[in-house]
């Protein structure tokens, strides 16, 4: 369904902006339409009359700082163009706020197939669940393959300190969100003690996706085991590469963290490799040592929590937009929980406390 007055849009705008800058398009009247998927970043289908468009743009509202940064986005895809990364083509990008209000940028609109969560994947049965299950493995350890100076990111990120400046990035985020009027939680802030209390050395830095799951992932339409395009780049860094592993740990093996990220949880036994299968599969394909990964898996539901909480007070602000919200407070406390119950059965002393 397309409706020229979508909230974040402002077609009369856009349809200048894209005659002037977009290349192909006709100069036509455009019409629009959300893309379902996605709690953060607004994402729609732009429509000229003969060509689909994509056009990202940051949420309505409460906007936590250093997030969103479409620029970065727009960056980091168009230097992973011809890579062993599929990733859409970047088509424009616009800072100018008097356009849409907020920056944003323009890209192709590819043709595959996203899976929302664990049911769209169970429905494909448990080979095809397995050829994509190892396929998202073998992109991401691609990805941190990439050298950053050959694609010219050599100046995306700041590597040094990484881990310590995002334990410190995403305390300040659940501050701003405090602020806003989320409830304080104290098992964040004894998250955040461990986790500052012994940093592990980082290996060699990589490009960074920082939100690598299934449905950030878009699938060929035929062919389960190949991934057309990665998607949604907004928290893309160099960095330490584990901080990608251990989120898509995450998503894969807690079961909050997948209502986070899709609405539902994924059913068990469906074909999927497991946890231990999965880190021997990356650490093979990057050639990566994993052997503080119980840290970073911490850090994971640390931050996942911190950007729920986000998520949470824009919607008690009622600056979201869709459904599913209404559960995203309580989701806070489970995956704070879940990680101090995860750091006390660690072998790493500091994450016992």
């Amino acid at each position: 369904m397309t409706d020229s007055s979508l909230d974040g849009l402002n077609l009369g705008n856009l349809r200048t902006f894209f005659a002037q800058h977009v290349a192909g398009a006709t100069g036509g009247e455009l019409s629009a339409e959300l893309i379902s998927g996605g709690r953060s970043n607004l994402t729609f289908g732009i429509q000229d009359g003969e060509t689909d468009y994509v056009l990202r743009r940051p949420p309505l509202g409460h906007v936590l700082a250093t997030a969103h940064d479409m620029a970065r986005e727009f960056k980091v895809i168009t230097a992973l163009q011809g890579s062993a990364v599929p990733v859409p083509k970047a088509l424009a990008f616009c800072d100018d706020l008097d356009v849409n209000g907020a920056p944003f940028y323009v890209m192709e609109r590819v043709e595959g197939r996203i899976l929302r969560g664990g049911g769209d994947l169970a429905k494909l049965g448990r080979d095809d669940a397995l050829k994509v299950s190892e396929v998202l493995v073998d992109v991401l350890a691609a990805l941190h393959r990439v050298d950053y100076n050959e694609v010219g990111l050599s100046e995306f990120g700041r590597p040094d300190g990484f881990l310590e400046r995002q334990v410190r990035r995403w305390g300040k985020q659940w501050d701003s969100s405090k602020a806003a009027g989320c409830p304080d939680n104290p098992e964040i802030n004894e998250i955040a003690r461990r986790l500052t209390a012994y940093i592990p050395p980082s290996p060699n830095p990589t490009i960074v996706h920082g939100d690598y799951r299934l449905d950030n992932t878009m699938l060929d339409s035929v062919d389960a085991g190949k991934v057309v395009a990665v998607l949604d780049w907004e928290m893309s860094t160099l960095g330490d590469p584990l901080a990608d592993l251990g989120l898509f740990l995450l998503y894969e093996t807690r079961s909050d963290a997948q209502v986070v990220a899709t609405g539902s949880a994924t059913p068990t036994d469906i074909g999927t490799l497991d946890r231990d299968a999965i880190v021997k599969r990356y650490a093979k394909g990057s050639n990566i040592d994993v052997t503080y990964l119980d840290w970073y898996e911490v850090f994971a539901s640390f931050k996942l929590a911190i950007i729920v909480a986000g998520i949470h007070a824009r919607y008690l602000m009622g600056l979201t937009r869709g459904d599913g919200f209404d559960h995203m407070g309580a989701l806070v406390g489970g995956l704070a929980h879940g990680a101090i119950d995860f750091a006390n059965r660690s072998e790493l002393p500091s994450l016992r406390g």
